[in-house]
């Protein structure tokens, strides 16, 4: 009913206020019920990294995920493309050009000269299948047998951020939940006493964490950072003076979190909060081991590349072998960022500058990983991913740099059911956009949660009413035909 101000009292003004406020708040937690009812995945929330089944057979019981920061260029590592070694200094060709506008991908053009630059490695084919690679990667070179290469691979984005969240995550907008989020919520883990999802890196992604949080799914699917050098959780023991009394205290703590609790029903970052105390408390001593590399022999050591002149070399060997470890554990989700520093793979001058030293400090310990997770039977169970947010243009830009391309890239995987020694999909002439089997990051994620035995239709999470899913609306995915054994 309508109340004019000059009938208004105070009392039936702040009464009126009141109301207002209460549909607020109803409002409020009738949102909080439905974010938090989710569907049949998640276990229970105090027990959240419990194993849960699968839904149909997997193939692989971990993934690895080796993020290349930035977008190293496909031509100059794993597309060869000998016309474009021949057209090298000349425009592009008309045909090329008008096939390329004529697609959402004519952006690609800004900001390049209109001259092809031809690679400037060498290249060589390699294993029975015949797989040419460039210089820059000789040790993978040796593991491509092992491979899968997918050569068609498009993002929505030709930045950064954007390309990045949508292979994290599935949108180009910030804000979704990661594909290691999806998989431990959907999966749970192997080891109660290490956490799910693990993350490895000196330097993250540009967008930073939203890259890779939970975003809507429950507190405790949100992944853990574990460095590769010293204490692997910083502040995870406690003081000496307190630590007969841990355990004691820890009981109190949760008894009184669980009675704050009950009046809260349906809550997750409580229910991540009660269970993230008991997870530190069981890693004092796993992280310790796990983070303990000195365990391994020295020639495993050296394989990756711990000896290495090179420090970077070193870091990111420390971060391949700690995944190996992980993954050997039963975590079920290690993410690894390979940039050092701000620039990542992101060659728009002195190509050669950029790629050599980063080939350098990731060839070896890639390699080896491989190498060592084949000879402890864990490749067959492990899913090894090599990947970018986007690839590099054939033309130039700037002084002998290339610019961004989401038109038409490459990466692998390998191990985890995938069908060994395949080359999937084709880019043209020159590189520069998918011609042969055009493949999207929701078919790329489709494929990586069957391996694991997921239906990437039935995993979802209520949000305001409404299914998310990584790979989007229903039916809007595919697995990539291929890829994967029977």
């Amino acid at each position: 009913m309508f109340v004019s101000p000059a009938h208004c009292s105070r009392r039936h003004f702040l009464g009126r206020l009141g109301t207002g406020f209460g549909a607020l708040a109803w409002g409020a937690l009738a949102q909080l019920d439905a974010r938090t009812a989710g569907s049949a995945r998640g276990g229970d929330p105090l027990n959240p990294f419990a194993p849960r089944p699968a839904d149909f057979r997997p193939r692989a019981k971990s993934v690895i995920f080796l993020f290349q920061v930035g977008g190293p260029s496909q031509v100059d590592t794993f597309d060869y493309k000998p016309l474009l070694q021949q057209l090298n200094g000349k425009p592009v060709p008309e045909s090329i050009r008008k096939a390329v506008e004529a697609t959402r991908f004519a952006n690609v053009f800004h900001g390049c000269k209109d001259e092809l630059m031809g690679s400037p490695f060498q290249w060589a084919q390699h294993g029975q299948s015949g797989k040419w690679v460039s210089e820059l990667m000789p040790r993978v070179a040796q593991q491509v047998d092992d491979l899968c290469f997918i050569h068609s691979l498009q993002a929505d984005s030709n930045n950064h951020a954007p390309a990045s969240y949508q292979l994290h995550t599935g949108d180009i907008r910030p804000g979704k939940a990661s594909l290691g989020s999806w998989v431990t919520y959907g999966l749970g883990s192997a080891n109660r006493d290490l956490p799910g999802y693990v993350m490895l890196f000196e330097a993250g992604p540009l967008g930073g964490a939203a890259n890779y949080s939970n975003g809507f799914l429950p507190a405790a699917f949100q992944p853990t950072r574990l460095r590769d050098t010293g204490t692997p959780v910083l502040d995870l023991l406690p003081p000496e003076a307190f630590a007969a009394g841990q355990r004691d205290s820890l009981d109190l703590l949760r008894e009184l979190n669980l009675r704050h609790r009950e009046a809260r029903p349906g809550f997750s970052e409580l229910d991540a909060r009660i269970a993230s105390y008991e997870l530190a408390y069981r890693m004092q001593s796993a992280a310790l081991e796990v983070g303990d590399v000195e365990q391994e022999a020295a020639g495993l050591r050296r394989s990756y590349g711990l000896e290495h002149a090179d420090k970077r070399t070193q870091a990111f060997g420390r971060k391949c072998l700690l995944a190996r470890r992980l993954v050997e554990r039963g975590v079920r989700f290690v993410q690894v960022y390979d940039m050092p520093d701000k620039d990542g793979w992101d060659a728009h001058a002195k190509l050669t500058d950029n790629h050599v030293p980063r080939a350098r400090w990731t060839d070896q310990p890639v390699a080896a990983l491989l190498t060592d997770l084949k000879q402890r039977g864990l490749l067959d169970e492990t899913l090894v991913v090599w990947a970018s947010e986007f690839g590099r243009t054939p033309m130039m830009q700037g002084d002998l740099g290339r610019q961004h391309n989401a038109a038409g890239f490459t990466i692998w995987l390998a191990g985890g059911g995938v069908q060994p020694g395949q080359h999937l999909g084709a880019t043209d002439e020159l590189g520069l956009l998918a011609t042969e089997r055009p493949i999207q990051m929701k078919d790329l994620h489709a494929t990586i949660l069957a391996a694991l035995g997921l239906d990437h239709e039935e995993l979802h999470f209520q949000v305001n009413a409404r299914l998310e899913r990584l790979t989007g609306i229903a039916g809007g995915a595919k697995i990539i035909p291929g890829v994967l054994r029977g």
